[in-house]
This record gives structure tokens, sequence and C-alpha cells, in this order.
């Protein structure tokens, strides 16, 4: 069984003026209507331990597409079904339990993090949100001795399963660089032991020799931790890299779905050819 799977979905906006026609029709109104379907209609699975890229231009609904799936977003139609659950239609406390499985590393590493928490805080913060706030098991809920040498256990195993070390846990994020700070965001989504982790472009704000560790990093948690990834990215050689299979995404829709070396080599999309051959390769991804 799938563990996500995704059914007809999409969000359209609408705008109460018609002042912004003409804007909104060259982003994607269909017929002169003041709307724009950000995603229109999308279906698609993904298995357990895989990994789907979904590759697309800026503007494509990508990044929301992903929202939508974690309903950080309200979706206006479709069916999101994850592990067998209904997740557009779950309830509060529902939900609360199926975002400890759901998790989401964001685009920007220096918004993403509070400037005002240290990372102790930043990575304590999901614990504390659902409930975990004792060492889980090893020491006494009533000792606040206790409960802070466990928290300070899970923070440290979280630094070190992304690189980073121990003793930067009492540090600020503007302390640190880009890519430090990406591999913070990494650990965060990682504190709650998800199954399915949203990658909404991890190193499109970094440079490319950072960006190719962070892919590495991701590419080897996911096999210690068994992680499933839903991938977005504009670079397709990242996601040739990363993906079992590829979505493209176009206008809002995909526009072609399939395994990664069908896509990458032989593209049956003209937008998707048009991809292939206009990304180049990317130096310092490793062997997998």
């Amino acid at each position: 069984m799938a563990l996500l799977g995704v059914r007809d979905l999409s969000k359209i906006y609408r705008l109460g003026s018609p002042l912004f026609g003409t804007t909104w029709r060259a982003t994607g109104a269909a017929d002169g209507r003041n709307e724009v379907r950000a995603v229109d209609g999308v279906s698609f699975d993904i298995e357990p331990g895989e990994t789907l890229g979904l590759v697309g231009e800026s503007g494509s609904g990508k990044s929301t597409l992903g929202r939508l799936i974690l309903r950080l977003t309200e979706a206006t139609a479709g069916s999101v079904r994850f592990d067998g659950q209904d997740v557009l239609g779950a309830g509060a406390s529902a939900m609360r339990r199926l975002r400890r499985q759901m998790q989401i590393i964001f685009q920007d590493p220096y918004s993403s993090l509070d400037p005002r928490m240290r990372i102790a805080e930043i990575l304590s913060e999901p614990f504390i949100i659902h409930g975990e706030k004792d060492s889980g098991g090893a020491g006494e809920k009533d000792s606040g001795g206790a409960e802070r040498s466990g928290m300070r256990m899970r923070t440290a195993e979280l630094m070190r399963a992304v690189g980073l070390e121990e003793s930067a846990l009492g540090r600020y994020p503007h302390e640190f660089s880009g890519g430090q700070r990406q591999r913070i965001g990494i650990a965060r989504a990682l504190a709650l032991r998800p199954k399915l982790i949203v990658c909404d472009e991890p190193v499109s704000a970094l440079d490319v020799s950072v960006g190719a560790q962070i892919v590495n990093l991701l590419a080897r948690l996911q096999r210690e931790f068994g992680l499933t990834y839903l991938f977005i990215s504009h670079s397709m050689p990242v996601v040739r890299y990363l993906a079992t299979r590829i979505a493209v995404m176009h206008r809002g829709k995909i526009v072609e779905l399939g395994d990664t070396e069908q896509i990458t080599t032989r593209p049956a999309n003209a937008y998707t050819r048009g991809l292939v051959e206009a990304t180049p390769e990317i130096a310092g991804l490793n062997s997998r």
C-alpha cells in the first residue's frame, strides 16, 4: 500500500477585484476568469522508502502542492491519504497525530529558524509540542534534571545526525552559515522520527557546493532512518540523483510522471525535455 496517495488535488485562488485579472491570466487563470489554478487536479502515489522528485520551474505550483499535502494550505478539492488515513478530512486531534509522521524542510534556511531561539530550543520544540518533554522513558517525569538531561541527549543526537557539534546547541541561528542552518532545519524535521518528509527546495538558497553536501546528507539520512521523501526542486540533476521516480509539474499540472531513468533520458513531454536540456550537471554529489 502506498504511504501517500494524492487524488485530483486542486488549489484555486480567486481574486475579489477584476483589477488584477490581466496579471493572473498571465500566470495561469483560465478563460479570462479572475482566478488562478495553482494546483490543478494532481494525482500520484509515493511508496514507503522511496523518493518522488517533483520538478518544475518557479511558479509551477510545486511548493503549493507540498503545503497542500501537509495541510499548511487548505485544498480547494481532492483528497490526500497518508498511511491509510484521510488527511484533508482529519479533525484537530487526528491532524496533530498525523503531523508527527509528516514533516517539512523549508526552502529558506535564514527565515525558517526563529532568530530569538537557541538551537537547543529549536530542536526541543517538536518534542514539547507533541508532549515528549521527558527523556523517553529513561528518567523520572517529575524530575526537572532528568527531563533536561533527556532533552539534551535527544537534541545532541539530532545534531550529530546532521553533522554538527553538540557544543553548538547553545548558539543562535545568526551564528551559523546557510548550509549549517539548513542542517539544523533538517534536524528539526527528523526530531519526531517521521515517515514522510516534504523537502521544499532545500538547496535552492545555497551555493552549489554547499547544496551538494546537503543533498548527500539527505541521501544518507534516508538510508539510515528509512525515510520517504517528496523532494521538490527546479534542478533536474539534483532530482535525478535523489529520486526513484520523477513528476514534472507545469502550470499546476503534472505533465509527466515516471521512473527517473526514463524521465531524464527518454522524456515524452516537450516541457520535460526542455528542463533536462537546460539544467547543467552538479559536481560534488556522491555515488549512490
